[in-house]
Order: structure tokens, then C-alpha cells, then sequence
């Protein structure tokens, strides 16, 4: 386990580089970004451990970032200022572009990964925008009309959106569709909807709507996702089945900050909590371990060397399956592989 201390800042968000298998970006606030400046970090995994390569200054806590699929040295990052910066490692210590049409703070951006032309943010201003990197204004406007804590292109189709918030409710949006009353809107999935079978762990009594922070694509089925949130479960979702869940993770202890599937491994996700864990999961969907297409999910290992909410966590895209970094308000980033911690369990 590799580790760099954020001095000062308390991190939000860390992303490995689409191009480099060394460089990561972690993005962070002072005060735990009550108040104070924002600083986003970009890092060099080396030889001798964690380098600074270089660090930009922002007036405001920096909740998320994103690295360009375009261009190898440009990143985006989500202000809690309601503006949107990209900056370029190789071009001073100013960015290079700048967006403010978002009236609260941005909580979520994300560079599209089949369509590379355009990213997506979200803010608590009940708006998801899509942008193009070339001009001022933004290009869409999806209104949710409740604060939204994560939003996403889908990574097998360029005019999939979707996104999760305060509502708890999964939305998806279609770009194709005309834009008329419902703005694009295809699905409305209730996040709360209880299991259809009983599900060790999860409480079987009314469970209401809890804000969910957080949500990801499989990377290998196209109608997968995860969600998590508020009540610390995670549930993964099939869009040919909207009715609600298919699966329950249980087992973290206090809101789920991040989940993120394996780039690697169509059955695995890693989860970073405010209970300083961070966990890696099956969905039970891996044919080959006896997972037999479905069946329930279950927790593969846990690392928790973190002291404080772990907050962010990304998959390493090269090289070996199990590699990641995680992030969290001890003001420390974790470089250190899954697979580790799975023979522990």
C-alpha cells in the first residue's frame, strides 16, 4: 500500500488517468470544504512513492473531477462556487476554460467515454448540463428538480444519461428522444423499492426514500448500474427491469460515499464509506464462481487503514485487475490492490 497525505485538504474525489497507468488526480477542499480554498492535485505513482507533479489552487472546495478522454493533460473539476474549470498540467497554473451557468455548488462531472466531445455535471441546483469543451454555454439542460449528487454518460452508448440524488430515484435520460415535456426523460426507477425476495441483512420493514450520492455503469452489461447512498446499502439495477432493485449489498455501517465497478471483472465493485471502509463486492453474477447469472451479492474483502469518511475510489484502467486509489478525509490517498485484502476473508 502506497500512500501521499494531502496536507491541509481534505480530499473528495481521486481519478486515475484514461492515458497513464502512474498519473492520478485527486481533488480536494480545506476545513473539509466548509470554507476555505479548493486544490486539485495531480500525481505521479513512481519508484519512490507518491510525487506531486503538479497542483492547481481554486477559490472553492473542488467536490469531484474528471480527466479528458480527448487530450491526455486537460481535467475537469466541479467547484462548490457552481463552476465548472478545466485545467492543463502543461499550461501555467490557471485553467484553460471555465463554465458558470450552475446557481449551487457542483457536485458531480463526467467526460462521456464513447462520444469524447462532451462531459456531464450535476449540481445541488436540481440540474444535470451537458457540455462541449468548446464552447461557453452548455448544450443541454436536464432539470431534476432535486438536488443532484452524481451523473453519468453511460460508457456503451453517447446519448445515455443518467443520474441520482436527494429523491431517490435512478433517472434516465435519452438525448435522442425529443426534448418536449418530459426533457429527454425515459425511466424514473424508485432506488427505495423494496426487495422481491428477502434479502439477508436488509430490513424488511417500510423503508422510506434516503438521498443516494452515488452511482456507476457496469462496465461490461449495458443495462447495469449501482447505486448507493444515504441508508449504506448498495443496490445494482437492470433497465430492461425498472420496477426497482435486483440486488442488496449490505454490511457498511453509515452512508456509502462512492461505488465504482471493476474495469476488469464484470461481477466487482468497490465501495468507499463514511464508516472509513472501503469494501469490494460481488453481485453474485459471475457464471464461473457459481454465480449462476444472478443470485445475491456479497462482500469480497474490505481495506480500513483509513481514520476519517473515505470519500472516493477509481480503478486503475492497466496492468494488473486489482489496483486502486482511495481517498478520504484523513487527508490521505491509498494506492493499493484489491486482490490483497480479498485472500483475507
Amino acid at each position: 500500500m502506497i500512500e501521499f497525505r494531502t496536507q491541509g485538504f481534505n480530499p473528495y474525489a481521486t481519478k486515475y488517468s484514461p492515458f497513464f497507468d502512474s498519473r492520478l488526480a485527486v481533488s480536494a477542499g480545506a476545513n473539509f470544504g466548509l470554507v476555505g480554498n479548493g486544490r486539485l492535485y495531480i500525481l505521479n505513482l513512481t519508484a519512490n512513492g507518491i510525487q506531486v507533479e503538479k497542483f492547481f489552487e481554486t477559490q472553492d472546495c473542488l467536490f469531484d473531477t474528471a480527466w479528458s478522454e480527448q487530450h491526455e493533460n486537460q481535467i475537469l473539476t466541479a467547484g462548490g462556487d457552481g463552476s465548472i474549470k478545466l485545467f492543463d498540467i502543461g499550461v501555467g497554473e490557471f485553467p484553460v476554460a471555465g463554465w458558470q451557468e450552475h446557481s449551487r455548488e457542483v457536485f458531480s462531472v463526467h467526460w462521456g467515454l464513447v462520444d469524447k466531445t462532451r462531459f456531464a455535471s450535476s449540481s445541488w441546483d436540481g440540474t444535470v448540463k451537458i457540455w462541449s469543451p468548446e464552447r461557453k454555454e452548455s448544450l443541454v439542460t436536464l432539470p431534476v428538480h432535486s438536488c443532484v449528487y452524481s451523473a453519468q454518460f453511460s460508457p456503451h452508448h453517447p446519448e445515455i444519461v443518467t443520474c441520482v440524488g436527494r429523491d431517490s430515484h435512478l433517472r434516465v435520460f435519452d438525448l435522442r428522444t425529443k426534448a418536449s415535456a418530459q426533457n429527454h426523460l425515459t425511466l424514473a426507477i424508485p432506488i427505495h423499492a423494496p426487495p422481491k425476495v428477502p434479502v439477508p441483512g436488509y430490513g424488511q420493514g417500510s423503508v422510506g426514500p434516503t438521498e443516494c450520492l452515488t452511482h456507476d455503469w457496469n462496465k461490461y452489461r449495458d443495462s447495469v448500474l449501482a447505486t448507493a447512498g444515504v441508508d449504506s446499502v448498495i443496490r445494482t439495477f437492470d433497465l430492461r427491469s425498472p420496477s426497482g432493485p435486483v440486488n442488496f449489498l449490505t454490511g457498511h455501517e453509515y452512508a456509502v460515499r462512492k461505488v465504482s465497478w471493476s474495469p476488469h471483472l464484470s461481477d466487482v465493485l468497490l465501495s468507499a464509506s463514511y464508516d472509513m471502509t472501503c469494501r469490494v463486492w460481488t453481485d453474485g453474477s459471475n457464471v464461473e464462481k457459481g454465480g449462476g447469472g444472478a443470485g445475491f451479492g456479497r462482500e469480497l474483502g474490505r481495506m480500513d487503514a483509513h481514520t476519517e469518511f473515505a470519500m472516493g475510489v477509481d480503478w486503475c484502467l492497466f496492468g494488473a485487475e486489482g489496483w486502486c486509489a482511495t481517498c478520504a478525509w484523513d487527508e490521505r490517498v491509498l494506492v493499493w490492490d484489491v486482490r490483497e485484502f480479498m485472500r483475507q476473508t
